[in-house]
């Protein structure tokens, strides 16, 4: 039977986000669905290192690569985030399917303005939140039933890297959209504190949500923290759950027979030392998941869309809907900022 013909892509951006596409496209080659024939950043200097480095054209801008004609039908798009609408567009127009990283863009109407062009040329167009592709994630989905309370912590030591958005746009978008497929349920009440500590946006926050649905969820993320940390525990009737991040781990704890039990045994199981009751209703495990390098699924899982012209797990759609509760959770801090007399400890850098 004939074989597909590999999809050709290149990659529009070759900073840190750019460079860990290339590698991933560059390994999924040996198994012959996709081809890499291009790479485009506006630097000269690293778009001709990229050039030397993986053996293929690459040029200082997009207007370059669609000039060339090198028949690219698909990308990723790691340029930064103010750039993701006007080079979307450009590319989405010339019928090119798009993984976008995220935030989808800097504002709503910039995020508008890339899904109306997917949908008027007929695009893919998904984003690159990548904890969906999280092993943990992926195995915490089957078990989800009324999840009502989450507790995120997304925690990381601080780098000049994305300081051309804040802490929000920056790491908790991550884990707002994870909870946001999770609950599925409308997010009705938002509060939120910041500061920025060592940039001019807020380089740290807690944020505190409540759905239509009764469920509530607490946020904390920081770039200016002296540990490393991407945890999420959640709740729901009778079970808790810890998703690990970092490393892919799923916890599990049901407490269904601690809840069958009689007052009696209640009380000698409080009376008990501890460990001389192994069956005390906890059932305590740790969920099996399959390893695999989040971005290589998010990769694949863009690349089997393209193929078959099927919705991407992360849409454009969705992805929309992140950036509008990361943006109305900035307006709220800026509120409490002015409320608080906050805005004097602004660094002036």
């Amino acid at each position: 039977m004939p074989t597909q013909k590999p999809t050709r892509v290149a990659v529009i951006g070759t900073g840190s986000f750019g460079r860990n596409h290339l590698r991933v496209y560059r390994e999924l080659e040996a198994a012959g669905s996709v081809l890499l024939v291009a790479a485009v950043d506006a630097d000269s200097a690293r778009a001709a290192a990229i050039a030397a480095e993986y053996k293929i054209p690459t040029f200082t801008s997009v207007d370059g690569l669609l000039a060339a004609n090198l028949d690219v039908t698909a990308a990723s798009l790691c340029v930064p985030t103010l750039q993701h609408s006007s080079v979307g567009c450009q590319l989405l127009a010339a019928g090119v399917d798009l993984l976008v990283e995220k935030p989808i863009a800097a504002s709503l109407a910039d995020a508008d303005a890339l899904l109306e062009a997917a949908n008027a040329h007929r695009r893919i167009l998904q984003v690159g939140h990548l904890e969906r592709f999280n092993p943990a994630v992926t195995a915490a989905l089957p078990l989800l039933h009324q999840p009502m309370f989450f507790e995120s912590h997304r925690l990381s030591i601080f780098t000049p890297r994305s300081l051309d958005v804040d802490v929000v746009l920056d790491l908790m978008i991550h884990d707002l959209d994870v909870v946001l497929s999770f609950v599925r349920s409308p997010v009705v009440d938002v509060r939120a504190v910041g500061l920025p500590v060592l940039s001019n946006k807020t380089d740290i926050a807690n944020v505190r949500l409540e759905f239509a649905n009764g469920c509530v969820a607490n946020f904390t993320a920081s770039r200016v923290s002296t540990e490393r940390v991407r945890k999420l525990r959640f709740f729901q009737p009778r079970q808790y759950f810890s998703i690990d991040f970092a490393r892919q781990e799923l916890l599990f704890i049901d407490v269904s027979a601690a809840a069958s039990l009689t007052p009696a045994q209640m009380a000698a199981l409080a009376a008990a030392e501890p460990g001389t009751h192994p069956s005390a209703g906890l059932s305590l495990r740790k969920v099996p998941t399959e390893a695999g390098e989040p971005l290589v699924l998010e990769i694949e899982s863009f690349l089997d869309s393209v193929r078959t012209r099927t919705a991407p797990r992360v849409t454009g759609e969705d992805a929309r809907t992140a950036l509008a509760l990361a943006i109305e959770i900035n307006d709220k801090i800026a509120e409490h900022a002015t409320q608080a007399g906050l805005d004097r400890f602004k660094p002036t850098n």
